[in-house]
């Protein structure tokens, strides 16, 4: 279905609405409950708390008649099962990050973010003006899935490291925890990925299971406590200029859905994803003054670290684009989609940065 023509009618229909009596809906409206469970824990007022905070909203739209209960990972599912859960029905609706499933098609990794791909407003502005949401949506329908952007948590900090990595030799052996197709670029430069789900990662790196890690930038990492077992905290994350997350709704119960429900729940949504965003905006700038004066050591990754991934990024997209052609039309779209607003970008968007952040600092 197209975003934009489903975001219009659901305009509509809440315009519309403002001419009816609440009774009238209640009365009208059938009583519906849905379970929604999240990849994400509990302790992430960012993440988990979109899922509060949406239900709730759908609960207010609805008076109280479309209720929504949020688990949270292991409490239904493992956290890396919430999209295999909405498939095969186990709970209506499901959030998480689509790059959290490449096992079933490497093409997925497009939902959430791939290395030097988009950054968040050209993720937001390839789903809604780009088709990408409608290609990812073929791919999802062919699982039952029907995907809603759910809010992106912006460009990712390149994660936190026990020692020092000053040069590619010094990733030669290194485990480390990343996600989406990442590591499958990551393993060609030397380095051993690991895929631990959020709630996870912390025990592993205080154990030494894994040398460094990888989760979303400051505001959640001060949260999830990185900084206590591995001072070192690298930037960029090129494997994510941006982390775009997604509602998933089992195909069926949506086409049962009422339309004024349908509707609430697109416009939940979208309110959420702002929100989402722009907490994390408003949220990272502290995070990191905090975790600077508590003794985090920033790091720049070096540009033959940051070249050597680039080009191991496009070596492996180009054969991975010759043996899969749902990943090779994803693949084709964002970067025509990235490289076209990059080149906009540089006229205006950049250099007003720029000059703002070389004043700044003056």
């Amino acid at each position: 279905m197209n975003r934009r023509r489903l975001l219009k009618t659901a305009a509509g229909a809440a315009v519309a609405s403002t001419a009816v009596a609440a009774p009238a809906i209640a009365q009208s409206a059938p009583a519906v409950r849905w379970r929604l469970t999240t990849s994400f824990p509990k302790t992430l007022d960012t993440l988990y708390g979109a899922c509060d905070m949406f239900a709730k909203a759908i609960a207010d739209l609805s008076d109280q008649k479309f209720q929504i209960s949020v688990y949270g990972p292991g409490e239904i599912v493992p956290a890396f099962q919430v999209f295999d859960a909405v498939a095969n029905n186990t709970v209506e609706m499901g959030n998480s990050a689509s790059y959290y499933y490449i096992g079933k098609d490497l093409a997925f990794a497009f939902g959430t973010a791939v290395p030097f791909g988009l950054n968040t407003r050209q993720m937001n502005a390839w789903l809604a003006y780009g088709g990408g949401l409608d290609m990812l949506n073929e791919l999802y329908g062919t699982f039952g899935i029907y995907g809603i952007p759910f809010g992106n948590t912006t460009a990712q900090m390149g994660g936190w490291f026990r020692k020092e990595i000053k040069s590619l030799d010094d990733l030669k052996g290194l485990k480390f925890r990343v996600g989406g197709v990442a590591g499958q670029v990551l393993s060609r430069l030397g380095i051993v990925p690991q895929q631990i789900p959020p709630g996870d990662i912390y025990p592993a790196l205080e154990k030494g299971t894994i040398d460094a890690a990888e989760w979303i930038g400051p505001y959640d990492d001060e949260k999830l406590g990185f900084l206590k077992v591995a001072p070192y905290y690298y930037y960029p994350g090129w494997w994510e200029g941006c982390a775009n997350g997604f509602l998933y709704i089992n195909s069926a119960k949506w086409a049962e859905l009422p339309k004024l429900y349908q509707n609430m729940v697109t416009i939940a949504a979208g309110q959420v994803a702002a929100d989402l965003t722009a907490k994390y905006d408003a949220r990272n700038a502290a995070a990191i003054k905090r975790l600077v004066a508590a003794g985090a050591q920033l790091r720049l990754f070096s540009n033959d670290i940051l070249d050597a991934s680039f080009k191991a990024t496009n070596e492996l997209f180009a054969e991975v684009s010759a043996k899969n052609p749902k990943f090779k039309a994803l693949y084709d779209s964002t970067i025509a989609f990235r490289n076209e607003q990059y080149q906009w970008h540089q006229v205006c968007e950049a250099t007003y940065d720029n000059y703002m952040i070389r004043r700044i600092r003056a």
